[in-house]
């Protein structure tokens, strides 16, 4: 475990949804060669990387119906980390659910097992944190620790977007998500 605590301040981090998030929803992913990227992900995520860590949050079912394995998820996301690199974008992890969402497990999305295991491990500070998805599972799984959730139109979103309940911050894709918690007009920090 990092001694983060002891020498430096809590890091703010944006938590990404994968698939319809940041790459097209193409189903189960077994290779790079399925990912697309959206047009929009590389700009934004570089902008949110100056003020913030990120990471790559995703729930991945079909490992256990068998539809890929979880070598097959470890290289798309090694595939989608490099190819984000490429643009200076780091990547702090990429966590993965391989249950499905009534296997019982204490990681699936919206449990908040990731979001913790940053905190912990890299010292992240969730009350200054954001998560980003197309399902509503992705702002629950950012209200239940803390964060902030925002719910995308991409990928999925627009199906499920009458499933959400509250007051939700519902953007286009991710360039809007970025605007909306870095500010207008090129403002040169998150928003409170």
């Amino acid at each position: 475990m990092n001694d983060h605590r002891s020498d430096k301040p809590l890091r703010p981090a944006v938590f990404l949804d994968r698939d319809g998030t940041i790459i097209e929803d193409r189903g189960d992913l077994a290779r790079p060669s399925q990912v697309a990227f959206f047009a929009d992900t590389f700009p934004a995520l570089k902008r949110l990387n100056r003020f913030f860590d990120l990471f790559i949050v995703t729930n991945q079912s079909g490992v256990s119906t068998g539809a890929m394995t979880m070598e097959d998820v470890k290289c798309v996301n090694a595939h989608v980390v490099s190819e984000l690199a490429l643009f200076d974008i780091r990547i702090r992890e990429t966590y993965v659910c391989p249950h499905k969402p009534n296997d019982g497990c204490s990681c699936v999305k919206p449990k908040p097992y990731f979001l913790r295991k940053a905190e912990t491990d890299h010292g992240i500070d969730l009350k200054r944190s954001f998560a980003i998805g197309d399902h509503p599972h992705d702002v629950a799984f950012a209200e239940n620790a803390g964060a902030k959730g925002i719910y995308v139109l991409s990928g999925h979103g627009e199906k499920h977007q009458e499933e959400l309940s509250g007051d939700v911050v519902v953007v286009g894709g991710i360039r809007e998500a970025a605007d909306r918690i870095l500010g207008p007009a090129g403002r040169k920090g998150p928003n409170p």
